[in-house]
């Protein structure tokens, strides 16, 4: 595919799916900046890419903080040449029910989550204007339709929706493209750290009757990304093996 000596920067990419959509856009040609909150595994990921023969550089930054992130893009830029490819992975997570919400919940997710992303895009756009190319790929999730005790969640990966949208509108005459994947249970450690009863709830409501896998993930972020891609805009792609066709 088509994404062979693009720069490409992976928010929250030093574990999970993050770390490997960013080897697999490294294995494909790119070359792939490795952004965490925390230097250590920003390093030891970096490390790992290296000695596999990947082309990568780290970058740690807070991404719900404007200048951590103008920092950040700004010294990929100096280091790379520009920036063509930004995926917004970073995220987390704060659920309960509402009652037992606190504000501070609130702020954490929408602030990692959305925020987020709205940083990083708007900071990064200006070079993909610059070579009249650019991807901007938004991970958002399938509770984006709503998830009881995911009050936080659920509307910050709306948000997502609603930014990919907007930034579609805003840049295609530009030539970026912005495109959300909306991804179901996939099968990461967070998976097995629910208790058993939660995940047998949730697995009740699985078409397919089995998780995803990071590279269903991955797979779809390449393809995104890349030139063949290009014609694409605007959309949200579920990858969750059926489970958007249910509410709750």
């Amino acid at each position: 595919m088509g994404i062979q000596n693009r720069v490409a920067l992976i928010t929250g990419s030093a574990s999970g799916i993050g770390k490997q959509t960013a080897r697999r856009m490294a294995e494909a040609g790119a070359t792939v900046v490795i952004n965490d909150i925390a230097l250590e595994i920003v390093e030891k990921t970096v490390a790992e890419f290296k000695s596999d023969g990947l082309s990568a550089i780290g970058m740690v930054a807070d991404i719900s903080k404007k200048a951590a992130v103008d920092q950040m893009i700004q010294e990929t830029a100096n280091e790379l040449g520009g920036i063509d490819i930004l995926v917004n992975n970073a995220g987390m997570e704060r659920a309960g029910a509402l009652r037992k919400l606190t504000e501070a919940d609130w702020d954490i997710t929408i602030n990692v989550n959305l925020k987020g992303a709205f940083l990083c895009s708007q900071a990064a756009h200006n070079f993909m204007v610059d070579k009249k190319h650019g991807r901007i790929i938004n991970i958002a999730s399938r509770a984006w339709l709503g998830g009881a005790g995911q009050a936080p969640y659920s509307s910050a990966k709306a948000g997502m929706v609603g930014l990919t949208r907007t930034l579609a509108l805003e840049l295609g005459a530009k030539g970026i493209t912005a495109n959300c994947i909306a991804p179901g249970l996939i099968e990461t450690p967070l998976w097995y750290e629910l208790p058993e009863k939660n995940r047998n709830f949730l697995m009740s409501k699985q078409p397919t009757g089995r998780l995803g896998h990071v590279d269903d993930i991955a797979n779809a972020v390449i393809f995104l990304a890349s030139d063949e891609a290009s014609f694409i805009t605007g959309q949200v792609l579920y990858i969750c093996g059926g489970r958007s066709l249910f509410s709750g």
